[in-house]
């Protein structure tokens, strides 16, 4: 079978397209900052290439420290002018930018195919998420605002590559309904070119939105522990957001910091494999490369063969490769597992990872190869990588204790209920887990056990977004716990003295 790409999806007719909707936020050799209210031709473009083939792609301007300093000033003046503009026109003016990124809907998902990989499906669920999501709180603002007023200072959001609509854009102007201006930092690894162009759509309402590119050591300064700045949101890994955390706790800034960690699927004393065989698979959408992945399972010794006879031919199902090829001009695009990895430097490292367990004593259980994928004739491969499965990844191994990122397994097998929860607490809390389990007392039992902010039971726990609250236990989290009622509650201020849920390194908060 040979490939083609679909007509009318390359990367190029996808940026002219934005030229076209977008003017003032793109031009032909480079995409633009927005600050001030203004697009500027600012920041140092770096050149990009797209995970899916190394297609060159925009870059993002990266802004010097004192031109993200400024820009953080002049979003202060636009937050104190936002706050005060009633919820009725602020609803109504998020409700506009809302049915233009409806209209634009696939432009934006085809931009998030190009620059971080996603197949299809999967793009336009994040596209879809991100305006449903925030439709739902234009209608339930008015509850979650009564007694509450916005901070005195703009919304910082500093957020990872993986989901930049339903996570970044969608709190973003989640945060703008509830009061206040918001400042975004476009993730340096991917999508810059959808949150420009949706930015764009929200700007022309007048939302009052900064989107900015940098590095993080040139714009922390300005964009965590500037006076200016009311609450950091940060969502991505431990390393950064530990230096944020130790940041705003000295500062007593609010915040919202949800971090990496080993998400882990633990099985014992059950028997419905036919179910878990279809849950299995589901674990590999995108890679894992999302924060409620499941990359390590915890088995039952006694049930190990049992629960080989569901793992293997679901990891075999799979189906990876280039998103946007077709074998004719018709064919609608692939329904695809997952793509590329953000860039071919994971892919290498992670591939150097699983050598390096193997080597130290971990069985390969399952390594899928690069000819198991759907690719176009020629295409540069060098960011994907087929699904691998370690048995008993050494201890010394980063695969031991840290979230890979990526579709590679470790599987850990157990004889005690003691062993099964410190397999499961490997890295000091996580934000999801789930425990397949026939009695569903002793689940719920284990599950007490489990340092994971959601353990499912017998089914993945999700992220979730609405009503259902959020947020992570141990390393895993910091700050306010969010969702619903307490996504609106973290970014606006109640009574004096008032105690947000969630993990704090300190419990003063400022409030006005």
């Amino acid at each position: 079978m040979s490939l083609i790409l679909k007509p009318g999806t390359s990367w190029t007719s996808g940026y002219a397209r934005c030229l076209a909707v977008a003017p003032e936020a793109f031009d032909e050799d480079r995409v633009r900052n927005h600050w001030d209210g203004r697009w500027h031709r600012d920041g140092a473009p770096v050149p990009a290439t797209s995970p899916v083939d190394g297609t060159s792609i925009a870059g993002p301007p990266l802004l010097s420290a004192a031109q993200a300093t400024a820009a953080v000033r002049a979003s202060l003046d636009r937050h104190r002018e936002w706050r005060h503009v009633p919820l009725a026109e602020r609803r109504a003016r998020v409700g506009a930018a809302l049915d233009a990124l409806t209209e634009h809907r696939d432009l934006l998902s085809l931009l998030l195919t190009w620059e971080i990989g996603k197949p299809w499906r999967l793009a336009t669920a994040d596209v879809d998420r991100a305006i449903d999501g925030v439709r739902w709180y234009t209608a339930e603002m008015d509850r979650m605002l009564a007694g509450r007023h916005p901070l005195d200072g703009p919304v910082s959001n500093i957020a990872s590559w993986n989901y930049p609509m339903s996570v970044l854009m969608h709190a973003m102007l989640v945060q703008v309904l509830a009061g206040n201006a918001v400042i975004a930092k476009t993730p340096t690894d991917g999508g810059l070119a959808c949150l420009t162009l949706a930015c764009a759509l929200a700007a022309r309402e007048g939302l009052p939105i900064t989107l900015v590119s940098g590095a993080g050591r040139e714009l922390s300064a300005a964009l965590v522990r500037a006076p200016e700045i009311g609450c950091v949101s940060f969502v991505g890994g431990r390393d950064a957001g530990a230096q944020i955390a130790a940041a705003v706790a000295d500062l007593g800034k609010r915040h919202v910091l949800e971090q990496e960690g080993l998400n882990c699927w633990g099985v014992w004393e059950y028997s419905d494999w036919q179910s878990l065989g279809g849950q299995i698979r589901k674990t590999f959408d995108y890679a894992k490369q999302r924060c409620t992945a499941y990359p390590r399972f915890v088995v039952q010794r006694s049930l190990f063969d049992r629960f080989l006879e569901a793992y293997l031919p679901a990891v075999r199902a799979v189906r990876f490769g280039h998103p946007l090829a077709v074998e004719n001009p018709a064919d609608p695009l692939p329904d695809l597992d997952f793509g590329p990895l953000i860039n071919d430097s994971k892919a290498k490292e992670l591939g150097d990872l699983v050598d390096e367990a193997i080597a130290k004593g971990g069985v390969p259980l399952f390594r899928g190869s690069a000819s198991d994928g759907l690719f176009v004739p020629g295409q540069d491969t060098a960011a994907y990588l087929a699904p691998v499965t370690i048995l008993g990844p050494p201890p010394s191994s980063p695969l031991h204790h840290a979230e890979p990122f990526g579709p590679v397994d470790t599987i850990v097998l157990v004889d005690t209920e003691a062993e099964l929860l410190a397999a499961m607490n490997a890295s000091n809390g996580a934000l999801v887990a789930t425990l397949s389990c026939d009695d569903e007392a002793t689940a719920h039992r284990l599950a007490s056990g489990v340092r994971a902010f959601k353990v499912g039971i017998n089914e993945p726990r999700s992220r979730g977004d609405r009503e259902e609250l959020f947020g992570g236990l141990g390393a895993s989290w910091h700050g306010s716990f969010v969702g619903g009622e307490l996504l609106v509650r973290a970014v606006t201020q109640g009574p004096t003295g008032e105690r947000l849920p969630g993990n704090f390194l300190t419990y003063t908060l400022q409030s006005g």
